[in-house]
């Protein structure tokens, strides 16, 4: 797991709980479809698994 995971933003998260929206703000992501470049690491893989209806992930 030493590589880098890109991640979008594919749902609004106004619907979300409040725990959910603080997450998606906490990875870098404002608006839908905007995408951003994080470490594969086990922090980010369990924020990833919260919102994990919310956004879209890819390795790289």
């Amino acid at each position: 797991m030493a590589g880098k995971l890109k991640i979008t933003l594919v749902k609004s998260p106004i619907s979300a709980i409040p725990k959910q929206r603080k997450t998606v703000e906490a990875l870098g992501l404002r608006k839908l479809n905007k995408t951003v470049e994080m470490p594969d690491n086990g922090a980010v893989r369990g924020m990833i698994a919260h919102i994990s209806h919310l956004v879209k992930v890819e390795e790289i």
